[in-house]
């Protein structure tokens, strides 16, 4: 087995940016910490990635953040997390946003391999992993949040989207709903995706019947989910609605309320990613509430470890989340 950054962390009884911070000699450690540090090294034979660490340590201390949409509530937090982790790490961070533009996307990561930036946390707008050989051929790590690329050799963190939208969709079943319609976001993300899936295996395991004249796509917008609900609202008549994110929620609960539609009386309504005013709207908000400062700082942490040299395999955290239930179911 391959002796990780992790490991070394573990048998100091330190964190792994601490070992980071050691092997770097970037940031001032205390002394008593140093000798521990070093001493497991020693002891565990831990050997950092001798090529890819010699490139590192002549880039920035400056970590990159690429995101979807930096109006979305959900990334507040988890940029918050990334930012806090970096910087008890002696690195600053850099925001950038690249609107589900994969060209925009491109630019962006053609900016960081040009800076030798140290390390770049990646949102994915696309699900083809080719465009990181820009940074992985110059040895600049990634690691990627909220969506999986697909046979990519990077560190993940991710939320169990699938079970998560099961266990939404199975609370509207439980209370008695039967005609429940999902805004499901671009299917091409692996967020999108896996949500889908989730929700058309609990109706399954419900013994209920998929109607695709209940199943509507956008876009994982405020404006994307308007525009699908009322589309949905002129074909069908669900008694529930799973919108498959925030700002598609929001959207939703704008046509509902236009129409004339009473929640939960007339709709229960599920929104994912639980927001800080849920409580504010009148009923609550039910929602899938997501770990976001723990996935930033998850990912932070995965690449902490790849700029100090952990060579290992690529590592995939799937983290739990949890359905808030509130006054609009």
């Amino acid at each position: 087995m391959t002796t990780t950054i992790r490991d070394v962390a573990a048998a100091a009884d330190v964190s792994p940016a601490t070992v980071s911070r050691v092997l770097n000699g970037r940031v001032e450690v205390r002394a008593d910490l140093r000798e521990r540090v070093l001493a497991a090294v020693a002891e565990m034979g831990y050997r950092p990635n001798g090529p890819a660490r010699s490139l590192r340590t002549r880039a920035t201390t400056v970590f990159g953040i690429i995101i979807t949409d930096v109006q979305n509530p959900f990334f507040t937090s988890m940029v918050r997390g990334i930012e806090d982790t970096a910087q008890r790490a002696g690195y600053s961070v850099v925001l950038a946003n690249s609107d589900e533009d994969p060209e925009k996307e491109q630019r962006y990561l053609e900016v960081a391999a040009a800076e030798q930036m140290a390390g770049v946390v990646l949102a994915p707008a696309q699900p083809s992993s080719r465009r990181l050989e820009t940074l992985l051929d110059r040895g600049i790590p990634v690691v990627t949040v909220d969506r999986r690329l697909r046979g990519a050799p990077v560190d993940s963190v991710t939320v169990n989207n699938h079970k998560a939208a099961h266990d939404a969709t199975t609370h509207l079943i439980e209370r008695g709903r039967r005609r429940i319609a999902i805004i499901a976001g671009l299917l091409k993300t692996t967020t999108g995706s896996r949500r889908l899936a989730g929700y058309k295996a609990a109706l399954k395991d419900a013994g209920l019947a998929v109607d695709d004249e209940f199943v509507v796509l956008a876009d994982f917008r405020l404006e994307g989910g308007y525009a699908a609900t009322k589309d949905l609202l002129r074909r069908a008549h669900p008694d529930a609605l799973f919108a498959s994110n925030n700002l598609m929620t929001l959207g939703a609960l704008q046509a509902l309320s236009e129409e004339g539609v009473a929640i939960p009386e007339d709709v229960a309504v599920v929104g994912f990613d639980d927001i800080s005013w849920a409580t504010a709207l009148r009923p609550p908000l039910t929602a899938v509430q997501q770990p976001t400062y723990e996935i930033g700082r998850r990912a932070t942490e995965l690449l902490l470890d790849r700029v100090a040299g952990d060579g290992s395999p690529p590592r995939h955290i799937v983290l739990p989340a949890e359905l808030v239930v509130r006054g609009s179911t």
